[in-house]
């Protein structure tokens, strides 16, 4: 038995495997409604029988979006949009997931093939952004509306309205996006949130905001709905968001409802920094991203709460894969960019770990197919 392809249950829902595809942003939504490019893309990995279906990081309000061009859900409009999608996903037999998300002060910017720059103040398409403090990014980007008390209390709501609409929509696993320095990372890491209020300070001040957001959604969306949070497991800067902090934040998050911690790094500010020293500064070379890079992050959640843990960054081959599984180094494994090159990873990997040697996992429609090619291919080489 493969223990990529065993199941696993999370509270009322049972996924088929442990392969997940990662929230893939695709800057291609209108006004934040998804598009025939969405159902296409996100079609592709139900068929290549991913065990969750993430869509990509999906606004809870106008002002959370990245870009312009990126998917939200801050209106029944916009669930109706995505929800041929979420039936499709469905079907297949595996389980479609939502990120919900708010850029906070990295939003209104250009997609990445476009530039990924902050749009100029005189763009009719760009938009004031928001944060935990007036601190922005780093050169070239603006600084940010410092978020009020109540500012912070309607965000609160936004992301329970925008569960309460996925979950009714057919969505049955819901992540929140606390990583990469988008809105509830920057309120996280003493880098970006110098607040001196309840919502700063100290780490507890610094894990109020996020923690409101887990414990609004797991009263909106019930017992049955599994929660992830993702997280950037370190700044890998000095003086920013260390391994300890995510640790002492996975607990809370536990208590919050939250059950899978997934685990990325960096994106607070400048480049990315993956591995520090025992006082968090960065190593040097600490920017590559070698294979399995992140899994040790994955590593220390499972091994020090009691949550499940999403292993996540160049994990590409099969057995590599199994091996972080096998290992009890994380309970899921998340696909990005080598699930975009080949969205039919899962069903590839089922071949190569002989975990599906009749194809029985492929969809009825392609099954036939393969199981003759294959005939055909051992006839010849016979």
């Amino acid at each position: 038995m493969s223990t990529l392809f065993s199941s696993l249950t999370i509270r009322g829902v049972t996924l088929p495997n442990r392969v997940v595809v990662s929230p893939l942003c695709m800057y291609s939504a209108e006004n934040g409604m998804a598009q025939p490019f969405h159902f296409a893309h996100l079609s592709t990995f139900a068929r290549g029988k991913a065990g969750i279906v993430f869509t990509e990081a999906t606004a809870v309000n106008p002002v959370g979006r990245i870009t312009p061009k990126c998917l939200g859900i801050w209106s029944d409009e916009h669930a109706a949009a995505i929800k041929p999608s979420v039936d499709f996903i469905n079907s297949m037999g595996v389980v479609a997931g939502i990120q919900l998300a708010h850029a906070g002060r990295k939003a209104s910017t250009s997609p990445p093939f476009k530039g990924g720059k902050p749009l100029s103040s005189d763009d009719p398409d760009a938009w004031p952004v928001v944060g935990p403090s007036a601190v922005s990014v780093g050169p070239g980007f603006p600084e940010p509306h410092e978020l009020s008390k109540s500012e912070i209390a309607q965000l609160v709501e936004d992301f329970r309205v925008a569960a309460r609409r996925s979950v009714d929509i057919g969505f049955k696993v819901i992540e929140l996006h606390g990583a990469h320095g988008y809105l509830m990372h920057s309120f996280l890491s003493p880098i970006s949130n110098v607040r001196n209020d309840e919502y700063g300070g100290d780490l507890e001040g610094r894990m109020r905001f996020p923690l409101e957001v887990s414990n609004a959604v797991r009263q909106e969306v019930g017992v049955d709905i599994p929660l992830f949070f993702r997280i950037s497991a370190i700044d890998g800067l000095e003086g920013g968001w260390s391994m300890d902090d995510s640790v002492v934040l996975a607990k809370a998050l536990g208590d919050a409802g939250i059950d899978v911690v997934d685990c990325s790094s960096g994106g607070v500010s400048g480049a990315p920094r993956f591995r520090t020293d025992d006082e968090g500064k960065p190593l040097s070379g600490s920017s590559a991203r070698t294979p399995g890079f992140q899994v040790p992050f994955a590593e220390r959640i499972k091994q020090e709460t009691d949550l499940q843990s999403m292993a996540v960054g160049v994990i590409t081959e099969a057995q590599q894969a199994e091996n972080i599984l096998t290992e009890g180094r994380a309970d899921l494994i998340a696909l990005g960019r080598e699930i975009m090159y080949d969205p039919f990873w899962p069903l590839h990997a089922a071949q190569e770990l002989n975990a599906d040697p009749e194809f029985l996992l492929w969809p009825p429609q392609y099954k036939w197919g393969v199981d003759r090619r294959d005939q055909i291919r051992k006839l010849n080489e016979a």
